[in-house]
């Protein structure tokens, strides 16, 4: 019996993964991975700095999802994840470096108390009188924009100032572009339960429940970390997967249509040279190149795939030979309203990363680039760091030019990332909904089922899963 053949359009993570799990089930498959670019790891990117590997897309995972954990364990990894140093966030807003607030739900307060420093007094005064304000018209299941809802209940100021800033380091979104359900899943949980139980739905309510869930912390006991990240940056993992998987991987290779006959499925494109139909499929690929793919094979759920819109972003790795004035936090959130100032972030990862700070001198990551607003972006290289280092000085006073510049690094991610609007989840049922019917056939990425490190292994395996079993 002929071995069945499986084709992966896309080698990122989800692709790699998906790939991986295929061989594990299936040890005499044939696998082709096609990627339209010249490296394989997608929105993973570890960069060679003469200093040591550096992570130029995603540096860390939730170390919280142990599923994550086990299966880089499994990858034999285990050895090489470390954890952050304690050193905590800041938050820039009001011209001033600030603590973040603790406690909430993705920066959204449950009292004025952790927020006050942030806010005005009215603002405060607001959020306290927030439960004795007229219920929320909330609809179970549904979703709605974060931004409209904090800012209809709590005021524009926690919203530029505090939620936008959080959200905006995981989607480059700010939060009225971001659904409840789509990014804050447990708060939307919250909501529904009080309207389930016939009770008052406020937002003060709904965070206080969320706050009441999380386990208490044993005093004695040393905190779990919350992320990890890997000693020799994510190429670790992405080249374990593909070495594991044993899959043929075809580089710069740009699939632009597939169909599908009685005798399986066809690819063509650029690049594209294999021997006969594929019995299975995976589309690994962002939200507009799968909604093109699936054009022939699975048509409404194309159609309904191309409502997903992408963010861009942009990330400036700087390598300085002194950390002299650095400030001894893991890094500065950037509030969204904050004026003179391009930058969303900064990581100073050679101070929240143990084997990173090892290396001497200082290591800073800017982040740059949110939905609808990325020209910085699209700017020159040298605009995009002389803005870094400028934005750099004006934050935090660190004179990154005199502390000496020896390597940079200018990543930039069009269309990196979905943006999961209140719709998004509803989009991604009548993609899954489309694509039932269809025999061996099966899509994943961040678009699908979270754009989180953890998240997209999750669905990743839930794809080769479908295809093992249903194909």
């Amino acid at each position: 019996m002929a071995p069945t053949r499986y084709a992966v359009i896309g080698a990122g993570l989800a692709g790699l993964t998906s790939a991986y799990e295929i061989r594990k089930a299936d040890p005499e498959a044939v696998i082709d991975v096609f990627e339209a670019e010249d490296r394989i790891g997608g929105k993973l990117f570890t960069v060679p700095f003469e200093s040591g590997p550096t992570d130029m897309g995603a540096e860390a995972y939730l170390a919280l999802r142990s599923d994550a954990t086990d299966f880089f364990a499994e990858l034999g990894l285990a050895d090489e994840l470390v954890s952050p140093s304690a050193a905590r966030s800041l938050i820039y807003t009001g011209g001033e470096l600030q603590n973040l607030p603790a406690g909430g739900v993705m920066g959204i307060p449950s009292h004025s108390a952790p927020v006050a420093h942030l806010v005005s007094p009215e603002t405060a005064a607001r959020i306290d009188a927030e439960a004795d304000a007229a219920p929320i018209d909330w609809q179970v299941g549904g979703d709605v924009s974060v931004g409209e809802l904090v800012r209809e209940r709590y005021g524009a100021e926690v919203v530029d100032r505090i939620v936008s800033s959080l959200l905006g380091g995981v989607y480059s979104c700010a939060a009225e572009d971001l659904g409840v359900r789509a990014t804050v899943p447990q708060l939307a949980e919250a909501l529904d339960a009080l309207a389930e139980a016939g009770e008052k739905v406020t937002l003060s309510a709904a965070v206080k429940s969320c706050e009441a869930r999380r386990a208490p912390r044993d005093p004695g006991a040393t905190p779990t970390p919350v992320f990890a990240a890997f000693r020799g940056g994510y190429a670790l993992a992405y080249e374990a997967l593909a070495e594991k998987s044993g899959a043929d991987i075809h580089l710069d290779v740009f699939i632009t249509g597939v169909t599908r006959d009685l005798r399986g499925f066809h690819l063509s494109g650029q690049g594209v040279s294999t021997d006969g139909a594929y019995d299975r499929l995976i589309l690994a690929t962002p939200a507009p190149t799968t909604a093109a793919l699936l054009r022939s094979v699975a048509p409404e759920a194309s159609q309904a795939l191309k409502s997903v819109e992408l963010a861009s972003s942009a990330v400036v790795g700087m390598k300085f030979d002194s950390d002299e004035g650095l400030p001894d936090n893991s890094g500065v959130l950037v509030a969204i309203d904050e004026p003179d100032v391009q930058a969303k972030a900064f990581t100073f990862s050679s101070k929240k990363w143990p084997h990173l700070g090892e290396r001497g001198g200082a290591l800073v990551r800017a982040s740059f680039g949110r939905f609808g607003d990325d020209a910085i972006v699209r700017a020159e290289e040298d605009l995009i760091v002389d803005t870094a280092l400028d934005d750099l000085a004006r934050i935090t006073g660190f004179d990154g030019r005199a502390a000496g510049l020896s390597e940079i690094y200018v990543q930039r991610w069009f269309g990196g990332l979905p943006r999961y609007d209140a719709a998004h989840l509803a989009t991604v049922e009548k993609v899954r909904a489309g694509i039932a019917d269809v025999h061996g056939l099966a899509v994943t990425g961040a678009w699908a089922g979270g754009v989180g490190v953890p998240a997209v292994i999750d669905d990743a395996r839930a794809a080769a899963d479908r295809v093992l079993t249903l194909g």
